[in-house]
């Protein structure tokens, strides 16, 4: 028998926790729940059913286009034209609903005539994919970068909105119309269901399909994707078509929350969309995020609003406190990426 000994495995050490990347991989839901927690300290109707209800029917049209934007930047692309667009759309099938604009101002449901609800929503949705259709084509076909073709679309689709209404808004849609905004399955609104829906299916194709696996390709580095086969210009064109899509859903429930459609809707909305893209933890470089992120995101702009207005603060000191915020999360992000390829 030998007795040798036999020599000592050395143990693989064990990985540090490393502090900074927790927070950047973990802020958003973290910083949510600190909001929450606050936010129910300092003023207690915080937590009432109907105003977390009402809160997430006001996150759910956000997000619903927040959900489209996380596609476009995924690709390292970015779309300025949400909220003209959703303006556009939202017009178009209103108009579609009420048959024209002769009783543009009527107020109430028994007012509206024109034509089914299935004909108002494919109007609608066919103006957004058309939008984001065009839009991807200029940027694919002639090499335009996203950041001005959507800041055209921004201009000329609100412009094209305001031609079509002549400024003015059209009101007063069938019960059947209005149910898709101001219905509940109990006490859980409509829109809120559709933006979970919405989310749930999206994180599905993003995660477990090729087309969700040839985005993250296409923003991670486009031309090494191109090398290996995937139809990048299909993808960005797609993901422009998508964000049209859900900014024309948007407008349909927006439209039926309010019982009416305005060439104003929207206004400023792009901003806030990508707030809640980026504070999900979606790089804006491309390649990095996805739609649980987002949600989270978006309902973090959705509790900080809220819980802010419950505190009767200034609705200007919002718009600073978001903005600090969004520019926070990029810091950290670009930071915590510097930090791993520096390891």
């Amino acid at each position: 028998m030998s007795n040798a000994t036999s020599p000592a495995v050395s143990k693989p050490p064990k990985p540090r926790f490393d502090a900074i990347e927790f927070i950047a991989t973990y802020a958003a839901p973290l910083f949510l729940l600190l909001l929450i927690a606050v936010f129910a300290i300092l003023e207690p109707r915080f937590l009432h059913p109907l105003n977390i209800f009402n809160v997430l029917r006001q996150v759910s049209i956000s997000g619903l286009i927040a959900v489209g934007m996380t596609f476009v930047i995924l690709t390292a692309g970015i779309d300025l034209s949400v909220g003209s667009l959703m303006a556009l759309a939202g017009l178009v099938g209103a108009y579609v609903s009420k048959g024209g604009l002769e009783d543009r101002f009527a107020v109430a449901a028994t007012d509206a005539a024109g034509n089914p609800l299935i004909l108002a929503v494919a109007a609608a949705l066919a103006v957004g994919i058309a939008g984001g259709a065009l839009q991807g084509l200029v940027i694919t076909r002639l090499k335009v970068p996203p950041f001005v073709v959507t800041l055209g679309g921004l201009t000329a689709f609100r412009g094209a909105a305001l031609l079509f209404s002549g400024g003015g808004p059209i009101s007063g849609f069938s019960p059947a119309f209005t149910w898709w905004g101001q219905g509940r399955i109990g006490m859980v609104p409509i829109p809120v269901i559709i933006f979970l829906v919405a989310a749930i299916l999206a994180h599905l194709v993003l995660r477990y399909t090729a087309f969700g696996k040839h985005v993250y390709a296409t923003g991670g580095n486009a031309r090494a994707a191109a090398l290996n086969g995937v139809p990048t210009k299909r993808i960005v064109l797609s993901v422009y078509v998508i964000s049209g899509f859900f900014c024309a859903l948007a407008a349909f429930l927006l439209s039926a929350r309010l019982n009416s459609a305005e060439a104003v809707a929207g206004l400023g909305l792009e901003l806030t969309v990508i707030a809640a893209v980026v504070i999900g933890g979606t790089s804006l470089f491309g390649g990095v995020g996805g739609i649980f992120g987002t949600v989270v995101g978006a309902l973090l702009i959705g509790v900080l609003t809220n819980g802010l207005v419950l505190l009767n603060v200034s609705s200007f000191i919002q718009q600073i406190v978001i903005g600090v915020i969004l520019v926070a999360a990029v810091a950290l992000d670009q930071y915590a990426a510097g930090r791993r390829l520096a390891q």
